[in-house]
């Protein structure tokens, strides 16, 4: 059984597509099946399915539990220059 990885939605694509984040790896992924997918979000993935969202500061507990690197900054996070 597999661990499911939160991937963060980084690109809205059409037709109900984006593209989603961990670390490196990078995922076209379909969102057809969460409700009102936005960047920024994490979501857990069955193959390239989005199942659905999870919370951010869960997702990042997950991936720090794991040591797996942040796709990006989660939405809440300052920026700074």
């Amino acid at each position: 059984m597999c661990a499911p990885l939160p991937f963060q939605i980084v690109e809205l694509l059409p037709e109900q597509m984006a593209i989603a984040k961990l670390g490196d790896s990078v995922e076209k992924i379909t969102v057809e099946e969460i409700d009102d997918p936005q960047v920024g979000d994490f979501v857990i993935l069955h193959g390239k399915v989005a199942l659905t969202k999870i919370d951010p500061d869960e997702a990042l507990k997950l991936l720090a539990e794991l040591g797996a690197q942040a796709p990006i900054a989660p939405r809440s996070a300052p920026t700074t220059p």
